[in-house]
């Protein structure tokens, strides 16, 4: 019986851990779902952007407080859960502080100071988010759309993050206690814990084994809530934690406003422009292929990887929103919420799948189930979303994808873009009047 705290530890570990691969893969399932895209150019560049945008969090700074803010809470939560390499050994063997005996007396002295002040630095960013959050009224904190579960989960994750700071506070008070008084080996040295849960503690004058009940219910608080925080990300828009970096990796490394062109019209331009063509001829073998089977994107499986990769990357922060001229002048789109929308419709056809083996048609589109058309026109391609997002997502893509479907699948798009393009066929021009009037005005004058 003496090895079963020791069971117990490994078996949740496993679970933990089990659950959260379990996770990875229905994303990455869902996310296969989109057809392939070629983001594997430009190697150098695209580590170059990972390592800048997603470690080193440099677009974050575009709002100074906000983003020296999420770098405390960043670093400092990485780096302190790095500890958990040290409660997995002591944990599994059942030795105490196991990392002291691997970097000696001083460095590991220096290692849980730093982790110390780490995690004031966690405390005071995640407390001062949640007030900004909730009672500042931070204009894209705020909006509708995020009423309901998106704000519950943002604050449910500052909630925890904050749990589990005082749970190491309260692990390492209680430690500096005991070895004081001989019963644990002095390990470690803890400045904070010493300045502020250390004299509380001693006020009370708590005994020995109260004080090993602590340490221990901490340590193990600790443990389980860095398992539970871990496979609550799948349902969280925490989830840029980890595909920040992948997201980053991938991004659309074109200038901005560069769309991309179809390649199969682009041949039947090119062909009808050739003089010497023949437009009846048949078509060379395979050339059929090139052809898409539909122009656009309607549903979640006409986009691309990269877009669905995005959608479950999205942090909800709103920047992209904060910046959209639509957004701000009273229209109905939000950069953001099309990548949430997007996320919804890929997770509805992910249980689908997970209950039918298949994905079984439901009767419902991203189009016009999730994203209206009134949101898609009021876009004016102005990027100022991509450029905002500090983790480059690209929201208008996918609206231009939409668009594309809109127009070139059901002709579709709004009357002004009609007679646009009715003018550009007949005219060559985007105003309605003939070629031969073109210079009319110069002999006005």
């Amino acid at each position: 019986m003496q090895y079963i705290d020791n069971i117990i530890f490994l078996i949740l570990l496993v679970a933990g851990f089990g659950l959260f691969a379990k996770s990875l893969q229905k994303i990455y399932r869902n996310i296969r779902l989109g057809h392939e895209i070629n983001r594997n150019d430009r190697k150098g560049e695209r580590w170059e952007t990972m390592a800048r945008v997603a470690m080193g969090q440099s677009k974050m700074t575009a709002r100074p407080v906000a983003g020296v803010l999420h770098l405390f809470v960043y670093v400092g939560f990485v780096i302190i859960n790095i500890e958990l390499i040290e409660i997995v050994v002591d944990g599994i063997f059942g030795t105490h502080r196991f990392l002291s005996s691997i970097f000696g007396h001083t460095f590991y002295n220096f290692f849980t100071a730093t982790l110390e002040v780490l995690a004031l630095l966690v405390v005071i960013g995640v407390v001062i988010f949640f007030i900004r959050r909730n009672f500042y009224g931070v204009k894209r904190l705020t909006m509708k759309e995020l009423f309901g579960w998106p704000k519950n989960d943002a604050n449910w994750i500052l909630i925890i993050e904050f749990a589990l700071m005082m749970a190491f506070f309260m692990m390492n008070s209680s430690d500096l206690i005991l070895q004081s008084r001989g019963i644990l080996a002095e390990h470690g040295s803890f400045p904070i814990s010493e300045m502020t849960l250390v004299p509380f503690l001693e006020i009370f004058n708590f005994d020995s084994g109260f004080l090993m009940f602590t340490e221990k219910g901490a340590w193990w608080f600790h443990f389980v809530g860095i398992l539970f925080f871990m496979n609550y990300l799948y349902y969280s828009k925490h989830l840029h934690i980890i595909l920040a970096f992948p997201s980053t990796w991938y991004a659309n490394l074109e200038k901005k406003g560069k769309f991309n062109n179809l390649e199969s019209v682009t041949k039947e331009i090119k062909l009808m422009m050739d003089p010497n063509a023949d437009p009846y001829a048949a078509p060379a073998e395979g050339a059929e292929a090139d052809v898409p089977s539909k122009f656009g994107a309607e549903d979640i499986f006409d986009l691309n990887q990269v877009q669905l990769l995005n959608a479950y990357s999205c942090t909800e922060c709103g920047r992209c929103t904060s910046v959209c001229p639509a957004n701000i002048t009273g229209k109905k789109l939000s950069p953001r919420l099309i990548l949430m929308k997007t996320r919804d419709r890929l997770e509805e056809v992910g249980r689908n799948i997970d209950k039918n083996g298949k994905f079984v048609d439901d009767g419902k589109k991203l189009l016009n189930d999730y994203i209206t058309k009134e949101e898609l026109w009021a876009c004016t391609t102005c990027n100022a979303c991509t450029e905002a997002c500090p983790v480059l997502l690209d929201p208008l893509s996918i609206i231009f994808e939409m668009r594309r479907f809109l127009v070139m699948e059901q002709s579709a798009a709004p009357q002004e873009l009609n007679l646009m393009m009715t003018n550009v066929e007949n005219n060559a021009a985007p105003w309605q009047y003939n070629q031969a009037d073109r210079l009319n005005w110069a002999s006005e004058n």
